[in-house]
């Protein structure tokens, strides 16, 4: 079963305490969208999680290896 964004970023949240500054716009973003095909503002949810995947480069661990992963998998469907 799929997550919700909404779920992916809330997370996100839980183990990444201080985010990298440039990342919390999209992670903010990615807590207010369900599926790859909402949209942000005039943002769609793939450009919001392209963007955030290239602003959480400074966030590794095998939970972020995990979550980059799954959000990655999301962008392939598109």
């Amino acid at each position: 079963m799929t997550r919700t964004l909404s779920e992916i970023g809330s997370e996100i949240y839980r183990l990444w305490p201080r985010p990298y500054f440039g990342a919390i716009p999209y992670l903010d973003a990615l807590c207010e969208m369900d599926t790859i095909h909402d949209c942000y503002g005039c943002d769609s949810a793939v450009s919001i999680v392209r963007y955030f995947l290239v602003n959480a480069s400074t966030w590794r661990g095998a939970d972020a290896r995990r979550i980059k992963a799954e959000l990655k998998a999301l962008l392939g469907d598109q």
